[in-house]
């Protein structure tokens, strides 16, 4: 396997993260991003369920292996303080919050795959009179300029 082909491990310290939504670079969340992106677009390797949920159109990736699509969006390398901002914004540990979990994605027009973490929700957390669109492949802007912060405010 050449090296332009060698699947991206991080450095030492470090963690790879795979984004989908509002963490994605020119997205929302973005600023609370401090990683470094790792090669172009990724591909979660299983289907998973990307919804925009409750009137704040959050977009939730459901731990539900097989359903929904192959989810798009962009894999970045962490150090341990990127990584707490991270799991602060998307609430690990709280009840309401996501979860950190490692699955595998691959790069397009890779055959090979990575372990990377994503945030995601279990999908007993999932209120079916809150979905609001999904299930989706990809998270895009057109998404994005509907979403509202906690305050209720717009995003852009």
């Amino acid at each position: 396997m050449n090296d332009a082909k060698r699947p991206p491990l991080p450095r030492l310290g470090h963690t790879l993260v795979f984004v989908f939504g509002t963490l994605k670079n020119g997205f929302p969340n973005f600023a609370i991003n401090h990683g470094r992106r790792v090669g172009a677009a990724f591909r979660t390797l299983e289907r998973r369920p990307l919804l925009l949920m409750g009137a704040r159109h959050v977009p939730w990736l459901i731990d539900s292996p097989g359903l929904g699509e192959r989810v798009a969006g962009e894999l970045y390398e962490v150090d341990a303080a990127a990584l707490a901002a991270m799991d602060d914004l998307e609430g690990v540990g709280r009840p309401d919050g996501y979860h950190r979990k490692a699955l595998r994605v691959q790069a397009a027009g890779d055959d090979t795959a990575v372990s990377a973490y994503v945030y995601m929700k279990h999908a007993e957390q999932v209120v079916e009179a809150d979905v609001q669109l999904g299930p989706l492949a990809e998270y895009t802007l057109e998404h994005a300029a509907l979403y509202r912060r906690r305050d209720g405010q717009a995003a852009y």
